[in-house]
């Protein structure tokens, strides 16, 4: 059996004094793509800013390829190969798209970034907007230039925050198509998404949350017997 990509066991966080995950348990093995469902405030993007060591403090176990980094700062979680894409995107507007993408180091000894042509194959409209401002983009050419800036990184295990909301469908179409060579390319991924139309096709098991905790966990085989209950706690 293969180390797990990402192994979480009890996890509890908080922000301050708010204590907003009450013992998450997860199970991520390499190369699956896995999305993290539930309504807004159910510990969604808590969840992938604990993993990155970006909320306050932090008990239980995270083993990222069987490391325990419970205790580790931020720089040193990414050294191990971790992308995070929050929903702010955070593009530099003064650099031009291909001056994002030249802007990250990589993040581990011995790894290499995705070419710039291989990231230009996988989304042409940067390749047309390669010279355009930032803030020239539009919403959904910043989200492709977001996630496309991790892959120069080197980083394998993706935490990909809402990545299709607010886009236009044809965007979304794209980043669904980049989910799909990512997974036949050996990346690990895992996605919060409200967009359940999104997700459903593209997720190899699915975990629900709700209220910091997750409530229900299945495989995409599975998908069309858990539709009552996800109906229940999504409203989908």
């Amino acid at each position: 059996m293969a180390t797990p990509a990402l192994e979480i066991r009890n996890l509890q966080a908080w922000y301050g004094e708010s204590h907003v995950l009450h013992g998450v348990d997860m199970l991520v093995q390499p190369g699956e793509v896995v999305t993290l469902l539930g309504r807004n405030g159910a510990g969604r993007t808590s969840t992938l800013r604990a993993i990155m060591g970006l909320t306050g403090a932090r008990k239980g176990s995270i083993r990222i390829n069987g490391q325990e980094t419970i205790a580790m700062p931020t720089h040193r979680i990414a050294h191990l190969g971790v992308g995070y894409c929050p929903e702010e995107r955070g593009i530099f507007s003064s650099l031009s798209c291909e001056e994002n993408l030249l802007l990250p180091p990589v993040l581990k000894t011995g790894t290499q970034g995705m070419p710039i042509d291989e990231i230009y194959a996988m989304f042409p409209n940067l390749a047309e907007r390669k010279n355009s401002q930032g803030t020239r983009l539009s919403g959904g050419e910043q989200q492709m230039l977001a996630v496309a800036r991790i892959l120069r990184t080197g980083a394998k295990l993706l935490l990909l925050d809402e990545i299709s909301e607010g886009l236009a469908p044809v965007i979304v179409q794209a980043l669904a198509r980049m989910i799909v060579m990512l997974r036949e390319k050996g990346y690990t991924v895992v996605m919060v998404e409200q967009n359940f139309r999104f997700a459903a096709p593209l997720a190899d098991r699915f975990y629900v949350m709700e209220h910091g905790r997750i409530a229900l966990e299945f495989g995409a085989a599975e998908l069309e017997a858990r539709m009552p209950v996800l109906n229940q706690l999504l409203g989908v």
